[in-house]
């Protein structure tokens, strides 16, 4: 059984819609390839799931029978979180009404892996 090697970003100041844009790029890639893809990468959510990646890199590192540039995203997630607190503001909407201000938050978690290859 490959050992399987986790980071998580929870709270993360993005919408989960913006930031599985970004996440779709990197699935199923290998680790020191999803670090280049993001690293040219416009969005706003390409540093976040770097640091992820690089956070579950050095939770690898800590294991000496790992090889680092064999490691996989296996499991890439990004999960809706709470909306962000705070004071509750409006926005003015149509027939006097009043509307919250939503600001969404992701939790954003990548799991990397060995994958055996096949003989």
């Amino acid at each position: 059984m490959a050992k399987s090697f986790t980071a998580r970003h929870r709270g993360a100041r993005i919408s989960p819609y913006k930031a599985r844009l970004v996440m779709d790029l990197v699935r199923r890639k290998n680790a020191q390839e999803a670090l280049q893809i993001l690293e040219f990468e416009p969005r706003r959510a390409a540093p976040m799931i770097k640091k992820v990646i690089r956070s579950a890199l050095a939770n690898a590192s800590n294991d000496l029978d790992v090889n680092l540039s064999s490691l996989y995203v296996v499991d890439a997630r990004v999960d809706g979180a709470g909306l962000l607190s705070g004071r509750v503001r409006f926005r003015p909407r149509a027939m006097g009404r009043a509307f919250p201000i939503r600001k969404r938050t992701s939790h954003l978690s990548i799991t990397l892996a060995e994958v055996e290859e096949e003989k």
